[in-house]
């Protein structure tokens, strides 16, 4: 099958890691080439398991799934898994090699891609990441951000079409998660990549295109980020908190107040500071 305009393409995927316990029920969904969806969902949903599947490292028990026009199975995983790379929540267990260099390197040189082209990867990699100061660095001499920086540009260097992110900024502080964010819309706006971010930082929902919701193994909903932080029972649901301007913006319209200027300027009126400032 050739390709079809769609990344992902889910039909009717189940999942049990006991059969007496399935994890996903019946999940369809698509993801368009080129495209950054947040998957989220409350914790035990199933979200990490489908990042899995998505990446090939699991196989679904029923169900199919297209990766760029072909069905992912046994014969076609050594063709289809080389376009996929994922970053998982703890950077230090992506590390293999004893630097920065050697840990971009290694995967390069699974994948028997000649030496002089695998410095120029690991150096163009590093500083798009704006850590080729750091490759002589021991892992352990970095902060959790840089290692997470590291690890991205390790996936990056193998040069794939998607790249999932299974809580990849849980466990960085708050300037880390803002570097992280900005990776991601920086991949977004080359065009080059299709991103699904598993995650629960509402500024990284905001930022993608669209938010699918797992609810209890299956897809309770498929919508912008806006209108997800818009939908209370969702955000319930889904243990999240909307971004202060949009909690913001629903405070002014419960009253009948608007949040920008007539003219679309975006500038707050002189009269909406007292109740800003009371939030």
């Amino acid at each position: 099958m050739g390709d079809t305009g769609l990344a992902y393409e889910v039909k009717h995927v189940s999942f049990a890691y006991e059969h007496t316990h399935p994890v996903l029920k019946d999940v369809s969904l698509c993801i368009p080439s080129g495209s950054w969806v947040s998957l989220v969902g409350p914790n035990g949903c199933g979200k990490s398991t489908l990042a899995k599947l998505l990446g090939g490292l699991l196989a679904a028990n029923d169900g199919a799934i297209f990766i760029e026009g072909t069905e992912l199975a046994r014969e076609t995983a050594s063709y289809i898994r080389p376009r996929i790379g994922m970053v998982f929540q703890n950077p230090d267990n992506q590390f293999i090699g004893a630097t920065v260099e050697e840990d971009i390197a290694f995967g390069l040189e699974g994948r028997c891609i000649p030496r002089e082209e695998m410095v120029n990867r690991v150096r163009t990699y590093a500083d798009k990441l704006q850590i080729g100061h750091l490759l002589s660095k021991h892992p352990s001499e970095l902060s959790g951000g840089q290692k997470q920086r590291v690890a991205v540009a390790s996936i990056l260097a193998m040069e794939p079409g998607i790249v999932i992110f299974d809580e990849a900024s849980s466990m960085l502080d708050e300037k880390a998660r803002g570097e992280l964010l900005g990776i991601l819309q920086g991949m977004r706006e080359s065009g080059q990549y299709t991103l699904v971010s598993i995650t629960h930082d509402a500024e990284e929902i905001m930022a993608s295109d669209r938010a699918i919701v797992l609810l209890d193994g299956t897809v309770a909903a498929d919508l912008t980020p806006e209108e997800l932080f818009r939908d209370e029972g969702l955000l319930g649901s889904c243990r999240l908190i909307a971004p202060y301007r949009i909690r913001l913006q629903l405070e002014l319209e419960k009253r009948g107040i608007r949040a920008s200027s007539p003219q679309g300027s975006g500038e707050v009126k002189d009269e909406l500071w007292p109740f800003i400032l009371s939030m």
